[in-house]
């Protein structure tokens, strides 16, 4: 019995092959959306972990320059005299790749690579590299580089380890970068400012954590490929609706035969549950394709934005493609489970009744609009009174999930609004059709809603980004000429040498600190006109730079004062000695890390050693100025920024941020167009019996045909009205409360009406591209089909 069972069940795939890929592609697409994203972030996850555990950055504590970055082999030599137990290290970038030289006897135990590398050393061969086969192939192109190179898949990407004394020898160096500082220390020990005072230790905790950096990315990446899978499960759902509403009479001879209601349900559920895993795999395989067409924007985003090294190349690992085969399999159960139960509960007879499963469904349908006002609610309270990254996601979840939920509620009143004005009686039918068309198609305008709505916010934010950040860096790149020196030598000749020509100069100088708990960045700058007229704040006190000036008061970024709750009066402790009022808070976009802006001689008076490295020039003639600087002072040309060299990378950057949402974005509205597609394909069939009467009243099947497009056309027109609200409310939360919790700054927001219309003009072509098919196959219907309909019982 259960053979006969499997096959008359199997039988309506083989008889509706659109519907069983419907099922399948619903299955893949999701999965493969979902998938593709998490094995990006899993990616970078090994990325940052390998980093970590080759280099120990954020583990131990590190001895630094305070400037600069370079130390002299004799200044470690006298401080492992001085009974300091630290190791050395040399780092240096060369091309994309970067050179760290390690002690494999003294460097702590923790460190990747150091037992081979300690091995290594061990049978005479110092001179070999460990990095992983991607970085091993870039080092092998590079010139100069003879040495033995060994594959080692637990280095970092984009790092090769070696013997500290072979890279000082393969760079032509004899100095040092950093030294590690090892947990066990004596208790006897000569001051480290008696021994190197140049120097000064970094504790881990100011090393920030690439890892912890990042998190708010990876996590707005991950709501996105959520909410494309939300998308494709919509698909499945409407598809596995619509395969039990054409099987109604199946159901219902199988049940009279004599088949017991649990074998059917089992044998139903093992059918769908089967077929599910199959357009799981396939959805993998295709998340796959989809991150390897991706991960090289986000490596180039998490290194422009955080200077995060990840693998360009994925592996297959188990913890993002199971997660995605686990979540495929639990949407298309949840989805049979709503089917399952209207076959438990339904009287055997019922499902003889034309439209039973729809009528069954009523109930449902009235519950959904009160879910719907739920959620809404829900998500007002949440914009009100939620606090953290955790609220912002669950308010933008209610909030989307809660509008798909009323649209077939408005689309339902919007349709009879229309049909109570429509006069002729080709006009009213068509409405109230439509109508009847809804419980059919809710779900493909819901996947549509969603992925409309995803676009107008996604793209508001972007745009508004844009708008704030080009105006962000025409405040920070006001100067024509920046230049880098290398000594206090330079930096005081052109010190000296901008003062006597009369020319505005922006000294900056700066150092790493721990201020308010967090990692912190401490600039030194000298006021002037530039930064009066240029610099915009989100919030002032008055005569703000004349109190900087004066040394009564900083400028703080955005970022700390957000993860401090911070803002302006309130006081920030600089130094454990020295306690400033916050006078302004200045928008930082594009940087994770907490700053602090004090005059010159405030910082000049906390850090006497350390120099300005960077200057910034008013010029009329940068070309000329360049010219004169390098005869009269020998700064290097290399040592020179043109300013639109930087405008033009960090907007690179920008630009590259947003590939994979806007990538993310096209799949999404893709999927949503093939959900209706699909719908209406399974729709075509279950539509001849209310077809036929009217083309028997005169109708041909061409206008038929046409109408179905008009109607398809309609409707999207529904959707496109009410996801513009729910787009930009989306863009809203993106913007004032994600964003802020995310990254730490907060975005003014723009519209940009011109943008959603040729938003709603693309959704109307992918409607009308995805009703083409069948409006066409209704237009080649035979007549005999149409005539059946009055010779068969109904």
């Amino acid at each position: 019995m259960i053979r006969v069972c499997l096959r008359a069940l199997l039988s309506h795939w083989v008889r509706n092959p659109v519907q069983l890929f419907a099922y399948l592609a619903g299955l893949a697409l999701a999965t493969a959306l979902w998938s593709g994203v998490e094995a990006i972030n899993s990616e970078a996850r090994a990325s940052y972990d390998a980093a970590a555990t080759t280099l120990g950055e954020g583990q131990y504590d590190q001895i630094i320059p305070r400037q600069g970055g370079s130390i002299g082999q004799e200044t470690y030599l006298a401080l492992r005299g001085a009974g300091w137990i630290v190791s050395p290290v040399i780092d240096v970038e060369r091309g994309d790749v970067r050179l760290v030289g390690i002690d494999p006897l003294t460097s702590p135990t923790g460190l990747g690579a150091v037992a081979a590398l300690d091995e290594a050393v061990s049978f005479g061969q110092s001179g070999r590299l460990f990095a992983n086969a991607e970085t091993a192939a870039r080092l092998r192109q590079m010139d100069g580089i003879g040495n033995e190179i060994t594959v080692d898949a637990g280095i970092a990407p984009g790092v090769a380890i070696g013997d500290v004394g072979a890279v000082q020898a393969l760079l032509g160096r004899t100095d040092l970068t950093r030294l590690i500082v090892l947990p066990e220390q004596p208790l006897l020990q000569v001051p480290l400012a008696e021994v190197a005072p140049d120097l000064i230790v970094q504790p881990s905790q100011q090393v920030a954590d690439v890892a912890q950096l990042t998190d708010s990315f990876h996590l707005n990446l991950r709501a996105f490929g959520l909410l494309s899978f939300a998308v494709g499960l919509f698909i499945v759902h409407s598809t596995i609706g619509l395969a039990f509403e054409q099987r109604r009479g199946m159901i219902r001879t199988l049940r009279s035969l004599g088949v017991p209601l649990r074998t059917l349900i089992v044998l139903i559920t093992a059918e769908m549950l089967v077929l599910a895993a199959f357009g799981a795999a396939l959805g993998i395989v295709l998340g796959y394709l989809i991150a390897a067409l991706l991960i090289p924007d986000v490596a180039a985003t998490l290194e422009g934005l955080y200077g995060a090294q990840i693998s360009g190349t994925l592996q297959l690992r188990s913890e993002w493609w199971l997660s995605g085969f686990l979540l495929a399999m639990l949407g298309a159960a949840v989805a049979l489970a709503g089917r399952i139960w209207q076959i438990a509960r339904m009287p055997l007879l019922a499902s003889v009744r034309p439209r039973a499963w729809v009528m069954a469904g009523a109930g449902r349908f009235r519950a959904q609009t009160w879910v719907a006002i739920a959620l809404l609610s829900a998500a007002g309270i949440l914009a009100l009174l939620g606090d953290g990254l955790i609220a912002g996601f669950a308010l933008l979840g209610c909030l989307l999930i809660g509008a798909a939920l009323v649209l077939p509620a408005l689309a339902a009143w919007a349709l009879s609004w229309m049909e109570r004005r429509a006069h002729a009686p080709v006009a009213a039918w068509f409405w109230a059709d439509t109508r009847q068309q809804l419980p059919g198609l809710s779900l493909a305008l819901m996947a549509l809603l969603l992925a409309v709505s995803a676009n107008i916010g996604v793209s508001t934010m972007v745009s508004s980004f844009r708008l704030t950040f080009t105006g962000f860096l025409d405040q920070r790149l006001a100067p024509e000429l920046f230049i880098r020196v290398e000594s206090a030598a330079q930096s005081a000749a052109l010190d000296s040498y901008f003062a006597a020509q009369r020319i505005e100069a922006l000294p900056l100088m700066s150092r790493p600190a721990q201020i308010e708990g967090q990692p912190t960045r401490l600039y030194g700058v000298r006021v002037g006109p530039t930064y009066r007229e240029n610099w915009a704040f989100l919030d002032e006190s008055p005569d703000v730079w004349d109190r900087v000036a004066a040394g009564e008061a900083v400028v703080v970024n955005e970022q700390l004062a957000r993860r401090g709750d911070l803002w302006v009066g309130d006081t920030v402790q600089v130094t454990p000695d020295l306690r400033l009022p916050i006078g302004a808070v200045v928008g930082d976009y594009g940087n994770p890390q907490g700053q602090v802006i004090v005059s010159d001689a405030v910082f000049s008076m906390l850090h006497p050693k350390v120099y300005a490295a960077q200057f910034g020039i008013r010029t009329q003639d940068a070309d000329a100025l360049r010219r004169e600087i390098e005869e009269e002072l020998g700064i290097p040309q290399s040592a020179f920024i043109n300013q639109a060299a930087i405008k033009a990378m960090s907007l690179e950057v920008f630009e590259r941020t947003f590939t994979v949402t806007a990538a993310l974005n096209v799949l999404t509205l893709g999927v949503a167009g093939f959900a209706i597609l699909m719908s209406l394909l399974t729709l075509a069939d279950l539509r001849v019996p209310q077809l036929a009467p009217v083309w028997a009243m005169g109708l041909t099947r061409r206008k038929l045909g046409q109408l179905e497009l008009v109607r398809a056309m309609a409707l999207t027109v529904v959707v496109f009205v009410c996801a513009i609200p729910v787009g930009l409310a989306l863009a809203w939360v993106l913007l004032s409360i994600v964003n802020v919790e995310a990254f730490g700054w907060q975005l003014p927001m723009f519209l940009f009406p011109f943008d959603y219309l040729w938003l709603g003009l693309y959704a109307l072509i992918a409607a009308g591209l995805a009703a083409a098919w069948p409006a066409l196959r209704l237009m080649c219907t035979p007549p005999s089909m149409l005539l059946k309909v009055f010779a068969n019982e109904r």
